[in-house]
């Protein structure tokens, strides 16, 4: 666990340094303020919380992604959402900026309203997910559940288990 955490840590803080040389070398070449920088990944990651590592939970530690954004004029410095969100959205938000229209029949929606402050009525209110892969490779537990901004509820399904739990999300 120890020498998995070192580098882990390791990895996060390289990334951190590389982030930051980007943005400084936007900053001082003069093109921060005509930039818009993205920082996603693609889940969270379990570092020993619930005597877990690594991911594919529905469970907060690894469903939560990080985004970061800097869009100087537009975005808030500082500022969070707690609206729902995805990598599906990210297509549609680069598209929105570009003033391109997207096809109808294209998945996701655009962060440029949430990027402004502001949460759509339309706004997704729930998203389903999945863990299917069982018992390998990583022996998790066959699982589905929907989330909203309040709940979750998670079933836990076969071989050999069929139970479900219900979260809220802010007790």
């Amino acid at each position: 666990y120890n020498r998995y955490m070192h580098d882990y840590l390791g990895t996060v803080k390289a990334v951190d340094e590389s982030v930051g040389r980007v943005l400084k070398f936007l900053d001082d070449e003069g093109l921060a303020d005509n930039t818009i920088v993205v920082y996603a990944s693609d889940q969270g990651f379990y570092l020993g919380e619930h005597g877990w590592f690594d991911k594919r939970w529905i469970f907060e530690e690894s469903l939560r992604t990080p985004l970061l954004v800097r869009w100087p004029g537009v975005t808030k410095p500082g500022s969070t959402s707690a609206a729902l969100v995805s990598n599906v959205d990210f297509a549609q938000t680069f598209l929105d900026v570009a003033g391109v229209s997207a096809p109808a029949d294209m998945q996701g929606g655009s962060l440029v309203p949430l990027l402004k402050g502001e949460q759509p009525g339309d706004w997704r209110k729930a998203f389903y997910y999945h863990y299917y892969e069982y018992p390998v490779p990583h022996r998790v537990r066959p699982h589905y559940g929907v989330v909203t901004d309040r709940y979750k509820l998670v079933h836990f399904y076969a071989p050999d288990v069929d139970y479900w739990e219900l979260f809220d999300r802010q007790a």
